[in-house]
């Protein structure tokens, strides 16, 4: 029997308002997964009415950060009993083997609610000295205090995780929250809502509605009592909500994805490169917005480095992710299979010699071979579109004020990778480097204690670290005049 998901309202399931329903599709077979609640304009309505109650005059408005510190310890507790579920959640509606979610995005989403428990009572102000008010002693004193409301509009690649990302943070500072979940992937939210009533955060502190984001998308962002809006997902939309976000002057934070480079010099450890290269290219079917997909290779080890890579990438087993020794499931959705396709014919067209892949027939489910470009020029579209899929530009470069340039030679800025013996080097080019995170000799180094987010047209703000709590925050001033 095919599964009905609903909305988590105030602490209850709720269905829409209207009844309606959407189809989740199964990547890997083509056939129905699941249904789940097509929210409305209601449905948001009712969500946002939850959690400002809690924001103004609710048990978790009252609540101290050491109070609100053990509930995201206890919900950090019940994600890692529940984790194998969860993983098999996400893995499952994107397509994906299941040992992926299990071995990064479960892990790093529990580390990420204890680390942000742990600042839940440690949001300080500060006391600052000043030369006084018209010649008489004063007092004047800071504190950082919630935002409110916050719409949190997360993409369907890496569900839990980016929820975690999100959630840990804004629980910590004492903000409130709606949850919209991407339209195919609504199941792990759904029970993270569920997880937090069991660790005791109150009913209307944590919604969820589901449906489709351009019927949900602008009534949260432009929703007189949503305080701000954190999205991850592609430029275009990140555009759209600041247009919606900005008559009320929100609080806007944007993840819009990048084309990473990952550079790799001659006196880098090839064997190392070529399989950390791959990792950054082929993990989670490409489907990953710090996807390292442009490879720039110094032009002595180019070739070698192609041949090497391109063997990975012929070696890889696709298949259906059920199936034991899978190492690459199906993309998420066919409108995704038919855009990278696309991309892999604009490829060979524009005149990369394609070394591993190439395009793939439809089947029952919607799978796409790991694809190796050589050859490749920084102005040929697989090299400056975010494709989110397994499709790797190998571009050459002569030396390091080269690279650098073709590196930053892009309109986004979210991470790069540096492979190189050259201690010095490494951190030159990591300062040049256009993004905002910098791996050395590893691809996409995530941690919950470190900043994530980009430059440019990757977005605006950070999540994780002190970062990303203090950035559901406003800082106030008090100052008392003493005589």
């Amino acid at each position: 029997m095919t599964e009905a998901y609903q909305h988590f309202i105030d602490g209850q399931p709720a269905d829409a308002s209207d009844g309606a329903i959407l189809t989740l599709p199964d990547p890997a077979t083509g056939t129905t997964l699941a249904t789940s609640a097509a929210g409305t304009a209601a449905d948001v309505e009712r969500a946002v009415a939850a959690a400002h109650a809690q924001f103004k005059g609710g048990a978790w408005s009252r609540m101290s950060g050491a109070a609100r510190g053990l509930c995201i310890h206890r919900l950090a507790d019940l994600v890692e009993r529940d984790a194998e579920a969860l993983a098999d959640m996400d893995a499952t509606a994107i397509g994906r083997p299941p040992a992926e979610p299990r071995m990064l995005d479960l892990p790093n989403a529990i580390a990420t609610l204890r680390h942000a428990a742990g600042w839940a009572d440690k949001i300080e102000g500060r006391t600052i000295p000043t030369a006084g008010y018209m010649g008489r002693p004063t007092l004047s004193y800071t504190e950082r205090l919630p935002v409110g409301v916050v719409a949190a509009i997360v993409p369907w690649n890496t569900p839990l995780m980016i929820t975690c990302w999100k959630l840990g943070a804004l629980l910590a500072a004492g903000c409130t929250v709606v949850i919209k979940p991407a339209e195919q992937t609504p199941m792990s939210a759904l029970h993270l809502a569920k997880l937090c009533r069991e660790a005791g955060i109150p009913d209307g502190v944590v919604n969820v509605v589901t449906g489709y984001g351009a019927t949900l998308g602008p009534v949260l962002c432009e929703h007189p009592k949503v305080a701000k809006i954190t999205f991850t997902g592609s430029p275009e939309t990140g555009a759209a909500i600041q247009r919606l976000a900005a008559p009320l002057f929100k609080h806007v934070a944007l993840e819009l994805g990048g084309k990473s480079p990952q550079i790799v010099f001659d006196d880098a450890d090839i064997e190392a490169a070529v399989g950390g290269c791959a990792m950054g290219l082929f993990f989670n079917q490409g489907q990953v917005c710090a996807a390292g997909t442009r490879l720039l290779v110094h032009e002595a080890i180019a070739e070698v480095f192609t041949e090497q890579l391109a063997a990975v990438a012929e070696g890889i087993r696709v298949g259906n992710p059920a199936d034991e020794g899978t190492q690459m499931g199906a993309v998420a959705s066919r409108g995704q299979f038919e855009k990278i396709n696309d991309y892999i014919r604009r490829g060979s067209e524009e005149g990369a010699r394609l070394r591993a892949g190439g395009v793939s027939e439809a089947g029952d489910g919607w799978y796409v071979k790991p694809t190796v470009f050589a050859g490749a020029a920084n102005d040929m579209s697989i090299a400056r579109d975010e494709i989110f899929g397994p499709v790797g530009t190998v571009i050459p470069f002569a030396d390091e004020a080269e690279a650098i340039a073709i590196a930053n030679d892009t309109r986004y800025g979210l991470a790069a990778t540096v492979w190189t013996a050259d201690v010095a080097r490494a951190h030159r080019v990591a300062r040049e480097i256009e993004a905002g995170a910098v791996g050395i000799n590893a691809w996409a180094p995530i941690d919950p204690q470190l900043p994530w987010g980009g430059f440019k047209q990757s977005g605006l703000g950070r999540e994780c670290g002190l970062a990303g709590v203090l950035a559901y925050t406003e800082e106030k001033t008090t100052t008392v005049v003493l005589d």
